[in-house]
């Protein structure tokens, strides 16, 4: 099941999905720059093959809910990230929040 749903913050609406999938759930928070997404990121895959879309993202790992991931502190982000202040440590919705 795909569920997609508004997220406030900050007075600021963004997207949050979620995708149920046997065993495993795939979060993802979106603005129309960037996301955030739970530990099924490939953080290396979008500095690497995909260097040339400058995709903005970031990775938290251990997340079970879209909460869960807004609250969690970044695992790793994409050099993208890094050039608009998003850094590893960083909690979610504050990166979601840069990504504006």
């Amino acid at each position: 099941m795909v569920t997609l749903l508004p997220i406030e913050i900050e007075g600021h609406t963004v997207m949050g999905v979620e995708v149920k999938l046997p065993k495993t759930t795939l979060l993802a928070v979106y603005t129309d720059r960037g996301y955030i997404m739970c530990g099924a990121l490939d953080i290396g895959l979008l500095n690497q093959k995909l260097a040339d879309r400058q995709i903005i993202a970031g990775r938290a790992v251990g997340v079970r809910t879209l909460e869960d991931l807004l609250e969690a502190p970044l695992e790793s982000v994409t050099i993208e990230a890094e050039k608009w202040g998003i850094h590893p440590g960083l909690k979610g919705k504050e990166a979601v929040l840069r990504m504006l």
